[in-house]
């Protein structure tokens, strides 16, 4: 009767484990997704850090990752019955059981470092406006948009030569970031649309400012920054943003490496390596260190410090030290989120710059 039910157990236990492949697959596939997108921040701020020590970037795109499960299982049985019936009472029946189970992953992640013409190019080439109108129609910020998007509008700079490795004087923004303050308040009071509109039979881009905000404070500031008609409501939106016109809002975009450039001068550089020459260090009229926070420090704080952190979103080491950013930073965490989508946008047609990188990965 013991070995009956020892059998069954066994029986079904090994049954059980034959349904553990839904289970490998879930728990693998959520550790696969939760390790790539972090090593994909943790690339995005170690570019941004690079670029602001005056180093090169380098993307690595995870191309594919496959893996194959290998589940073996095997159990075995011996038993030894005795007559009980003979003289030798002390005999007992003996059953023994043994079982063997494997379990083995082995993935292969291929990687493709991005480059080519088509993709210089693409990241080279100043976004266009439909780009801004999809992102200002999903949700974000028209403030930030322009802000990281943006070198200038209808005259007013926004700190154009941030667009590049870090100048060496300080920047004009003041005016550009007060309009997008403005522009801003009135997104957020309804009364601001960017959409299309028919303009010489073409869908053209266009800012409208709400009829019942015309008289308020806010929009008079904004049409006299911009240099834009009092009695005009609705504004043609094209790229000629170093003109200041009456009847339309030209905005030059930058590309997206031109974002990434300007979003790079939220990273702090240890005082050590400014004051010892490793990174540009921009300076006012007066000589004195200009504090890059003014333009972007409500956008992006890549802080650093000698010790690991320990409440960071992302980390990473580099030249001694770490550089991250705080996990209660919700400023800095939409930017890159911002930065990741334009990224998608505006990336192109990707080659490869060099060999695949495929790795196997093998496990005891």
């Amino acid at each position: 009767m013991a070995s009956s039910l020892a059998l069954a157990a066994v029986a079904l236990y090994l049954a059980g484990c034959a349904q553990l492949g839904p289970g490998l697959v879930k728990a693998g596939r959520n550790d696969y997704n939760i390790i790539i997108k972090q090593t994909e921040d943790e690339e995005a701020i170690l570019n941004l850090v690079r670029v602001r020590y005056g180093d090169g970037p380098l993307f690595l795109d995870v191309n594919s990752v496959s893996t194959s499960f290998n589940w073996t299982q095997a159990v075995s049985g011996q038993a030894t019955v005795f007559d009980k019936r003979g003289s030798d009472f002390s005999s007992r029946n003996n059953l023994g059981i043994t079982g063997n189970l494997e379990y083995s992953e082995r993935p292969t992640i291929t990687y493709t470092p991005l480059g080519g013409p088509d993709f210089v190019k693409s990241v080279l080439t100043p976004a266009d406006l439909d780009t801004l109108v999809l992102l200002a129609n999903s949700g974000w910020s028209i403030d930030r948009l322009l802000r990281i998007m943006a070198n200038r509008m209808n005259g007013l700079a926004n700190a154009p030569r941030a667009s590049g490795p870090t100048p060496g004087d300080a920047p004009v923004y003041k005016a550009f970031r007060r309009a997008t303050r403005l522009l801003r308040r009135l997104q957020v009071s309804g009364m601001l649309r960017i959409g299309y509109e028919k303009h010489n039979q073409v869908n053209a881009p266009v800012l409208t400012i709400a009829p019942a905000a015309s008289t308020w404070e806010e929009t008079r500031e904004l049409k006299h920054l911009l240099g834009l008609a009092s009695e005009r409501n609705t504004f043609l939106l094209d790229k000629r943003g170093d003109l200041r016109r009456a009847d339309a809002i030209g905005i030059e975009l930058r590309s997206l490496l031109g974002s990434f450039y300007f979003v790079s001068h939220g990273v702090h550089v240890p005082e050590r390596d400014a004051r010892e020459g490793r990174a540009m260090v921009t300076r006012d009229k007066n000589g004195q260190p200009f504090d890059w926070s003014l333009v972007v420090g409500d956008l992006v704080n890549v802080r650093s410090q000698a010790e690991e952190p320990r409440n960071a979103r992302i980390a990473v080491n580099y030249r001694g030290s770490w550089f991250y950013v705080d996990d209660s930073d919700l400023n800095t965490k939409y930017t890159f989120l911002l930065v990741e989508q334009l990224a998608a946008l505006l990336g192109g047609k990707v080659e490869k710059a060099g060999p695949v990188l495929t790795l196997p990965v093998s496990g005891p």
